[in-house]
């Protein structure tokens, strides 16, 4: 990028499923350099027996963050959201229909079957290539049909365009976004048979915006609460999109986007819907100019659950060198639905060993988890490589799981590959440079 857009300020808004940044970028000497100005907790609550996003806290708190931006760079050029993918919210008018659903709450289990008997699987996946998980947001949005909640809502909005819009007063369905519904055509278009089929009103899907979209300048009344104005567009607002962009990958090599989730894949030109994808559940959602073929696999979520269970006080770093001294090798499917959302993670873990053979101390049950991880990873890798009829020799690992290094000597081992670890804010990164390419 020219020295033009040297000290151009921009705004990452980076929102996971367990905290939030506000980090400012700007280019200095052909790099992007960032400041992390803001950053808060984020999870789900129970609300009458299922789990729900507090969407009015992530946006009081989205505000804050531009506020603390702005008081210290002023001449903010422009802010972009990305968020976690298959959440929604649902619209009448300016209201929201609440609660807005938590992916990892089960009222899809009812849903999925019905969904397949209107429209098989190997249907769907011909033509959307989005892999089957039980929270996608076609089922999500089965349940919301079924409980009247659709007849009511003139709109919805994934997250990060929801919050968008609540800066902005503009409703916008981003490309990458919408590829993780299960809705998306591969022609970029949500896909009006499934549409027709399932009975979802056509009035909800409108066109679709690729990221560089602006949507314009903050509102009247945000710019005077945060102290001042910059305009806001789209980025790729699916978080793993953006980290994608922001890897700096050479050739075609596999990337794992390592934080609640794992998400492990490369760059294809175009879909990939056969039959052995179908079989590994390998999933093909938008990138900037790209496909990324990838599949989601269990993350840190199992760590950090059992880490709250087990011993909440304890910094992470002495959580992986404890796990090292541990004398049990074992390891579990930790992609099973026993590891999803359990009440005890640690209880999850007994059950899978059946409390014989399996974990016994708190370094024991960590080592298992990072070594089912690495296992887990491998493989992912290894149905990569048939299915693409590819062998590869790097494997690129960012986000919150790249400074796990003893769980990146466990991924090395098992899929015997080159493990090139960026512990970078990759998600943030790819954010700003989506801006920052705006502005060429």
């Amino acid at each position: 990028m020219s020295a033009e857009f040297d000290m151009k300020y921009f705004l990452a808004i980076d929102i996971g499923a367990s905290s939030g940044r506000h980090i400012v970028g700007w280019q200095d000497g052909g790099e992007i350099k960032t400041e992390e100005v803001y950053r808060f907790p984020n999870g789900v609550k129970e609300e009458r027996g299922h789990l729900t996003w507090d969407i009015a806290s992530l946006f009081e708190n989205v505000k804050a963050g531009i506020a603390k931006a702005l008081k210290k760079y002023p001449q903010i050029e422009s802010l972009a959201i990305d968020t976690w993918a298959v959440d929604y919210v649902l619209l009448d008018g300016e209201k929201e229909i609440l609660p807005c659903y938590s992916y990892r709450d089960g009222r899809t289990e009812r849903t999925v079957p019905l969904v397949h008997g209107k429209i098989p699987f190997e249907e769907l996946y011909q033509r959307t290539g989005i892999q089957f998980q039980t929270f996608n947001t076609i089922y999500q949005f089965y349940d919301d049909l079924l409980k009247g909640r659709l007849q009511r809502a003139t709109d919805f909005l994934m997250l990060p365009e929801y919050l968008s819009y609540k800066l902005t007063g503009v409703k916008a369905h981003e490309y990458t976004n919408a590829t993780t519904t299960g809705l998306l055509g591969g022609d970029g278009k949500y896909d009006k048979e499934i549409l027709e089929k399932l009975g979802f009103p056509r009035k909800l899907f409108g066109k679709i915006s690729p990221p560089k979209t602006a949507l314009g300048k903050l509102q009247e009344s945000v710019a005077r609460e945060v102290g001042g104005n910059c305009e806001v567009v789209l980025c790729a607002s699916h978080d793993t999109a953006s980290a994608v962009e922001g890897i700096p990958i050479e050739g075609d090599e596999p990337y794992i986007s390592s934080g609640t989730w794992s998400l492990l894949g490369v760059k294809v030109p175009k879909i990939i819907a056969d039959e052995k994808s179908r079989k590994a559940n390998y999933s093909n959602e938008g990138g900037v100019g790209y496909i990324r073929y990838q599949k989601n696999i269990m993350g840190q979520w199992v760590v950090n659950r059992l880490r709250e269970e087990l011993c909440p006080e304890k910094p992470f770093e002495q959580i992986e060198a404890e796990a090292q001294t541990s004398g049990f090798h074992d390891y579990a499917d930790i992609n099973d639905p026993i590891f999803f959302a359990p009440d005890s993670m640690k209880e999850a873990f007994d059950g899978w060993f059946k409390n014989e053979r399996g974990p016994r101390t708190e370094q024991d049950y960590f080592n298992c988890a990072f070594l089912s991880l690495a296992a887990s990873f491998m493989t992912a890798v290894e149905e990569l490589e048939e299915n693409l009829g590819k062998k590869y020799q790097k494997l690129y690992i960012v986000g919150g799981g790249a400074k796990n290094k003893y769980l990146n000597e466990l991924t090395a081992e098992a899929c015997k590959l080159e493990v090139i670890a960026l512990p970078i804010e990759a998600t943030a990164l790819g954010n700003l440079k989506i801006q920052m390419e705006r502005k060429q």
